[in-house]
């Protein structure tokens, strides 16, 4: 593998996030932010010059095949969260470089795992940053990247594949470059659409930018403290919950739509599975706590029950009650939905809800080839057969995802925190859902896990947010042999 083609696309990218820091420094300079305009401006110099420096040793000479495609893709996201944390030290947001790269890997990979303590405290210019992070996160920014630089020929369709969460990518447009761009016209769109719909529920400009970049990446940063519930709006929490939806659902069912094809979205299996457990889940959470006394009013029981399961599920991870303090039952279906999250093709994380497809089916055809052996039987997904390839992809998928979510919670043991706080921040961040249960709640925060045990996390944000092969790749001896 010759690592100057990589290197040299690597440097476009790095100019590419350089060019993004100049909109936070365009907000802190709205607020008379003068010190976080500053250093958002030096953070732009630096990565620039770097990636500068980078296209420079590069190589225009070579494809972009498998290999290259990998480390692009894995070196975008970490070279992403390490500069997205140089406003963070040069503001003393975070004193120590690692707290600095935990948040910007959190907002990246949209886990929304923070370690601030006051989050309110920190500048408007940073918190800016903190969920525009998110929102460039959510649909990818190698996707963004792809749309943007059409030179890179063939080579593009790995990327797009490497980035596109789900068991497949599935292309929309002949050309790859196209396909990319489409897809950022409508998260744009979306994101102008809930914007727009805030301001008029009540928010001022500020708010409705930051909570839909957060909303559409399912990320779940907020700039207030008690996240969402800060507003008490049932109607904002409405839109929201909404936009939540929306961005969980995958992305090519909308451009059916903009196409005027196939406007029955429910045709689809796994959109279509996908609200049957949001549906459930919020109806028995509800119950559950109207049943348990722990709410009284049953409007309040349904909108909390609702906006927490379609947080969870779409791995967005906003708040707008404590939900650790709730009757077993219903914390328990939040944990398991940790593990559910939304549509292949869309923004939110955790095994995607076509992988539990593909998953029941294959267990289905199992059960009947124990009286059929002989049978060839294969599974089919809103009637198109499932390639087998696919299927072992889904079956290896479920064991590394459950595997390395098992070791992530005996790592983060050894330092000492409960086994619920354990469990669901290993959960939590894998999933690139943030909140979890215990010391992790939707009231607490990250800060108290030692420097170690951030690094852990970090890695499995980037795991989930890759989806555990591609960087597994990399430490496999074939991955580097020539």
């Amino acid at each position: 593998m010759n690592p100057r083609p990589p290197l040299r696309f690597l440097g476009y990218l790095t100019l590419l996030l350089a060019a993004t820091e100049l909109a936070p420094a365009l907000c802190a300079a709205a607020y008379s932010e003068w010190p976080a305009v500053i250093a958002f401006l030096i953070s732009a110099l630096v990565t620039a010059l770097v990636g500068a420096m980078m296209v420079g040793l590069g190589s225009s000479k070579g494809q972009v095949f498998r290999r290259e495609g990998i480390l692009i893709v894995v070196g975008g996201w970490v070279l992403a969260s390490v500069f997205g944390a140089l406003p963070y030290l040069l503001t003393n947001t975070f004193g120590h470089p690692m707290d600095a790269l935990f948040e910007s890997a959190s907002g990246f990979t949209t886990t929304g795992a923070s370690i601030m303590t006051d989050i309110e405290a920190a500048g408007r210019g940073i918190l800016f940053w903190r969920s525009f992070t998110q929102w460039l996160g959510g649909m990818g920014i190698i996707v963004l990247f792809v749309a943007l630089l059409p030179e890179l020929g063939p080579g593009a369709r790995f990327l797009y594949k490497l980035e596109v969460p789900g068991p497949t990518a599935e292309a929309f447009q002949p050309r790859i470059h196209s396909t990319a761009a489409v897809l950022w016209k409508m998260y744009l769109a979306l994101t102008v659409i809930e914007s727009g719909l805030l301001m008029l529920a009540g928010l001022d400009l500020y708010d409705a930018l930051t909570h839909t970049f957060s909303t559409m990446s399912t990320g779940g940063f907020s700039p207030r403290n008690a996240s969402v519930g800060a507003f008490d709006s049932p109607l904002v929490q409405i839109i929201i919950i909404v936009f939540m939806i929306l961005a969980g659902t995958n992305f090519s069912l909308f451009f059916g739509l903009r196409q005027k094809r196939g406007w029955n979205l429910y045709r689809d299996p796994e959109f279509r599975l996908y609200l049957h457990i949001l549906a459930g889940a919020s109806l028995l959470v509800a119950w559950d706590l109207l049943r348990t006394g722990a709410y009284n009013k049953s409007f309040q029981a349904v909108l909390d029950s609702v906006f927490q399961t379609v947080s969870i599920t779409t791995t967005t991870g906003f708040a707008t009650a404590d939900f650790d303090t709730w009757p077993v039952l219903g914390r328990m279906l939040l944990v398991g939905l940790m593990f559910v999250g939304g549509c292949a093709g869309s923004t939110a994380g955790s095994m995607k809800v076509m992988r539990m497809v593909i998953g029941l089916r294959s267990a289905v055809r199992e059960m009947r080839l124990i009286f059929s052996p002989n049978t060839v039987i294969s599974v089919f997904v809103g009637g198109k057969s499932v390639p087998d390839s696919v299927v072992r992809s889904v079956a290896g998928f479920f064991i590394l995802y459950l595997s390395i979510w098992g070791v992530g919670t005996l790592l983060l043991a050894v330092s000492g925190p409960d086994l619920v706080t354990c469990a669901t921040a290993s959960a939590a961040t894998i999933g690139n859902i943030g909140p979890g249960l215990g010391a992790v709640g939707p009231t607490q925060n990250y800060a108290f896990f030692d420097f170690w045990d951030k690094g852990l996390m970090i890695l499995l944000m980037w795991l989930g947010r890759l989806e555990i092969y591609s960087i597994a790749a990399i430490f496999t001896r074939a991955f580097w042999r020539t």
